[in-house]
């Protein structure tokens, strides 16, 4: 019997129990030690075990504990609804709520569940801050000079190698080096965008690449999406004629932490390589994932260099030193002018500094550590939001990034509870603020990438709180 069945069944059978009731909520689960000698598997393979478990949110692990059955099992809160937005290109941007919620990025004493980044203490600053003074004494000239337009040529060997992992099969002359991700999505919309052109994205979507698309000059238009897979295909085949460009967050969308199937993604790279229309792929949360395996890309099933694959660490580790990345397929010379005559070279020691450290294989062990810290944040807001939020409260299910999408009633304006919870040292994000539509004024969406503490708790409740009284 192979590997891969073994561990399948195995997970199989445990998940059939605890959906059947056999184990039940707070459950303790044989060691791995213990699943090795009852099913005769390798500790690989009862860890693979877990992971699987883990990933469907179905056990949680407690350090020093082991592994339980999670007491989400008993938390029934249903799916936001799919999104409708009108499918006529707007731009009413919400500027000014945006700006507020922004304005106190960086200030003391505030929980931020509002900015959707990992907290520091998730990120292993001090290794980081080694690479940096490494990279400055075996760089020419302490970093001074400028790099090759195409970027550092270690940094895009590792980033090639690591595409491995998603069916990307890329080379370092695949790529080019960009100062964090919306860089790189900047200079994607700029090459192959001209004001008045429509371009169609996913509904909500993430303030910054409406703000970017619209400061371009671009009509936006929004498209329907699902909570758990994402663009629905079917609106994207009826607006083919109205669009020239389509830009799409494929795995763990930023608000709704949707992941689109495999069989998805490979219908939409075809369909839009038919018509000629380029896609702007982000995939900065891709290697956020819960589950035992990365999802592939968009770019996994491009068969003509039509996808524009962006990417970035700002979402893994460290938000501040701004490096990204594109594969940019046919379109490589337009995205070497661009950043020839906008930014010309990238910073070299800090490019330096992150390629020594995927190399060094230390990157995928800070992964998978985040990786379980994200995981079992997620499990403690939900179990939180059931507790103490508003009867009806609908949550998404993400199985990867950092964002949990909210919709309340109707009768519930997340504006209003932005103005309340500000005056608690607490932020969120309206869901107005993703949309450039008359939407989501009863939705919100909140980053699960800070450490769960006590504080953390107590301030997730206060939200709850605060909604009822509205």
């Amino acid at each position: 019997m192979s590997k891969e069945f073994i561990y399948t069944e195995i997970a199989e059978g445990i998940a059939s129990q605890i959906r059947n009731g056999v184990l039940k909520p707070g459950d303790k689960l044989p060691s791995v030690r213990m699943m090795c000698q009852e099913h005769q598997v390798s500790m690989n393979t009862a860890k693979r075990v877990f992971l699987e478990l883990e990933s469907q949110s179905l056990i949680q692990s407690k350090p020093q504990s082991g592994y339980f059955v999670s007491r989400l099992m008993s938390v029934k809160l249903p799916l936001p609804e799919v999104s409708r937005p009108s499918l006529m290109a707007n731009n009413d941007e919400p500027d000014e709520l945006i700006s507020r919620v922004y304005e106190n990025m960086g200030k003391k004493g505030i929980t931020f569940f509002s900015i959707g980044i990992p907290s520091g203490d998730l990120l292993p600053q001090a290794k980081l801050k080694k690479e940096i003074i490494q990279a400055t004494r075996e760089l020419k000239d302490g970093g001074t000079e400028y790099e090759e337009l195409q970027g550092n040529l270690k940094l895009r060997r590792m980033i090639a190698v690591r595409s491995l992992q998603w069916g990307g099969n890329l080379n370092e002359n695949d790529l080019v080096t960009t100062n964090g991700g919306m860089n790189a999505l900047s200079f994607c919309l700029m090459a192959l965008g001209k004001p008045g052109d429509t371009i169609a994205i996913e509904s909500p979507c993430y303030p910054g690449i409406l703000q970017l698309a619209n400061g371009l000059g671009l009509n936006v238009l929004e498209l329907p999406t699902h909570p758990t897979t994402g663009i629905e295909i079917e609106a994207l085949r009826k607006v083919i004629p109205q669009i020239n460009l389509c830009l799409l967050i494929p795995n763990f969308n930023s608000p709704l932490g949707s992941c689109m199937p495999d069989d998805h993604k490979k219908e939409i790279v075809k369909l839009l390589s038919e018509h000629h229309i380029p896609l702007i792929e982000d995939d900065v949360y891709g290697d956020l994932y819960f589950g035992s395996s990365r999802p592939k890309c968009c770019k996994s099933f491009d068969e003509d260099g039509n996808v524009l694959y962006c990417s970035s660490i700002s979402k893994t580790l460290a938000p501040g030193y701004r490096v990204g990345w594109i594969a940019p397929g046919k379109y490589k010379k337009k995205i070497m002018k661009l950043k020839l005559l906008h930014s010309t070279s990238s910073i070299s020691i800090v490019n330096e500094a992150v390629a020594n450290f995927l190399k060094s294989g230390r990157y995928e062990k800070h992964l998978q550590q985040m990786r379980r810290a994200l995981q079992n944040n997620y499990q403690n807001y939900v179990q939180t939001i059931a507790d103490y939020f508003p009867d009806g409260t609908k949550i998404s299910r993400p199985q990867g990034g950092l964002s949990l999408w909210i919709e309340f009633d109707k009768k519930i304006r997340t504006t209003e509870l932005y103005d309340l919870a500000i005056k608690q040292n607490i932020s969120i994000a309206p869901g107005r603020m993703f949309t450039l539509q008359d939407q989501f004024e009863n939705c919100m969406r909140l980053c699960i990438g800070l450490p769960w503490t006590e504080e953390t708790r107590l301030c997730l409740q206060q939200v709850g709180n605060l909604a009822k009284k509205l």
